[in-house]
C-alpha cells in the first residue's frame, strides 16, 4: 500500500500496474464467459475491459494529448454514456486479440505522451482520474466473477482462506460531536468532484460500533427470521425482498445440520462468523438495524468516526486526517488491494484503528451509511461530468473501501454510491446506537 503517485515514474508503474490487474482478472475466461449472461448488474467482460482503455484514450490521449482516436468508431462501442447497458452485449466488438491489441495502444502512447509533458497538476488530474476509473472497474469486474460464480482469478487462487472462528464482541465508541469539516479541502490533491468540498457540520453526540458487523451478528438476524418479518423492513425494502425471495444473504445456503455456508466466487466453504457480512443491500442493512435496535451512521458520522482527532483541535473543528492511521498509506492497516482472498475478521488490522478506535474504516467491507447521495453545498461537476449528478438522490451513499478496492485511491473522504437493492457489490456496514 506504499502509493506516492507524484512522480512520472511512480504513475506509470501505477498505470501498469492497474492494467495488468485488469487482464489478469480476464486471462482465464473463455469467449462465452467473457460475454457473460445479460444481467442489470453486469457488463459484458470483454466489454468491460475495453471500455476501461478508451477511458484512457479519451481523456488523456484525446482530451489533453490532443490525439486522433486510435481505434475507428470506439466512441459508438466502448463509451458508458451514448451506449444504453442492454445494448452491451449486441455491440459488434473487435475480437479479443484485436481489443487487448487496442488496450497495449493505448497504454503505450499514453506512457509516451507521460514523457514528454511537464506533469503540472492539471495534466496529472487526467492521468489519475483515467487510473482511479480503471481501478474501479477492477473491483466491478471482481465481483462480476462473483456474481456469475466464475473461478477466483489466478492471483487469488493458492492464498488459504481464514479460518471458521467466533466472532469478537463488538462495542460502542462514544464520540461528543460537535463541528467539523465534512468533505475534502482544497489542498492541491485529487479529488472526485462530489467531495468538493470540505463545510461546516455540526453533529449531535452519537455511539457508534468499533466494528462491522460480523457473519455472526447477522446470522442470529437470520435465525430470528428477520428477513420474513415484514415489520423490520421499509416499503421499498419489503417489496424487493419479496421480488428477490431471499430468506438469508444471496451467497449463503444451509446445510442439513444447519451449518451455513458462503459462496465466494466458485466455491462454497463454512461461513467464517469472524467476518463481516459482504454482499449485503442497503435495504437488508436497514432491516437488521430495525431488528437490533440501531441505525446506520450517516455519512457525517463516518466521516467523523473515521477522521477526526477529538484530542487536536482546530479553529474548524477537531483536526481531520486523510485516513484512519494518521497521514500516510501505511503497511498492515488495512485489508485492500485483494491481498487477502476476500475478508478478514472483523477485529484484524488493529494497526489501522481511527483517533476514535473505529477498526477497519477502510478496507475489507465498503460500509452503507443512512445518508441518501446527494451533493454538497457549492458542488460543481468536473470534466468527466457524468460521474456524479446523474447519480444524486437515486442512491445510498457507501464508505470505506472493501478487500478488493486499490488503496491507492481510497481516503477518509471519499464517497461511494449504490442504489439500496445492491447485493452483489462488496458491502457492509456498521451500526450506531438508536
Amino acid at each position: 500500500m506504499n502509493y506516492d503517485l507524484a512522480t512520472v515514474k511512480a504513475l506509470t508503474a501505477a498505470l501498469q500496474d492497474a492494467r495488468a490487474r485488469t487482464l489478469a482478472l480476464v486471462e482465464d475466461l473463455d469467449e462465452q464467459q467473457l460475454l457473460g449472461p445479460r444481467l442489470p448488474t453486469t457488463n459484458p467482460l470483454c466489454w468491460e475491459i475495453a471500455h476501461a482503455a478508451y477511458f484512457h484514450e479519451l481523456w488523456v490521449l484525446r482530451h489533453l494529448g490532443r490525439r486522433t482516436e486510435i481505434l475507428p468508431d470506439s466512441d459508438e462501442l466502448f463509451d458508458s454514456i451514448s451506449i444504453q447497458h442492454d445494448l452491451r452485449w449486441d455491440l459488434p466488438l473487435p475480437d479479443m486479440i484485436n481489443i487487448l491489441k487496442y488496450m497495449e495502444d493505448v497504454l503505450s502512447a499514453e506512457l509516451v505522451q507521460l514523457n514528454q509533458i511537464e506533469l503540472a497538476d492539471s495534466e496529472k488530474y487526467f492521468y489519475l482520474l483515467a487510473l482511479f476509473h480503471e481501478d474501479m472497474h477492477g473491483e466491478a469486474l471482481t465481483y462480476t466473477r462473483q456474481t456469475l460464480a466464475y473461478p477466483a482469478p489466478g492471483f487469488l487462487q493458492g492464498k488459504a482462506p481464514s479460518g471458521h472462528a467466533e466472532s469478537p464482541a463488538n462495542e460502542d465508541i462514544e464520540i461528543a460531536g460537535g463541528v467539523f469539516m465534512l468533505g475534502a479541502k482544497r489542498d492541491g490533491e485529487f479529488i472526485f468532484d462530489n467531495e468538493k468540498w470540505a463545510h461546516k457540520v455540526t453533529l449531535a453526540p452519537f455511539r457508534i460500533a468499533r466494528y462491522a458487523v460480523s457473519n455472526q451478528d447477522y446470522a442470529e438476524f437470520v435465525e430470528a427470521g428477520g428477513y420474513l418479518t415484514e415489520k423490520y423492513w421499509c416499503q421499498q425494502g419489503w417489496r424487493w425482498r419479496c421480488e428477490q425471495g431471499l430468506e438469508h444473504p444471496v451467497y449463503w445456503n444451509r446445510d442439513s445440520d444447519q451449518t451455513w455456508y458462503a459462496r465466494q466466487f466458485d466455491q462454497w466453504r463454512p461461513l467464517d462468523l469472524s467476518h463481516p457480512v459482504i454482499h449485503i443491500s442497503w435495504h437488508e442493512a436497514s432491516a437488521f438495524c430495525k431488528w437490533a435496535g440501531r441505525r446506520l451512521p450517516t455519512e457525517a458520522e463516518w466521516e467523523f468516526a473515521a477522521a477526526c482527532d477529538p484530542g487536536n483541535r482546530t479553529d474548524d473543528g477537531p483536526r481531520k486526517t486523510p485516513f484512519p492511521w494518521g497521514k500516510h498509506i501505511a503497511e498492515n492497516c488495512a485489508n485492500l488491494d485483494s491481498t487477502a482472498p476476500g475478508t478478514v475478521a472483523v477485529d484484524a488490522c488493529p494497526n489501522g484503528d481511527s483517533a476514535s478506535g473505529c477498526r477497519q474504516m477502510l478496507g475489507n467491507v465498503w460500509e452503507w451509511t443512512d445518508s441518501t447521495f446527494l451533493p454538497y453545498p457549492g458542488f460543481s461537476p468536473d470534466w468527466y461530468r457524468e460521474y456524479s449528478r446523474p447519480l444524486f438522490g437515486q442512491t445510498k451513499v457507501l464508505r470505506g473501501g472493501a478487500w478488493a478496492t486499490r488503496g491507492r485511491m481510497l481516503r477518509n473522504t471519499w464517497r461511494n454510491y449504490y442504489g439500496a437493492d445492491r447485493n452483489d457489490v462488496f458491502a457492509g456496514f456498521r451500526t450506531c446506537a438508536d
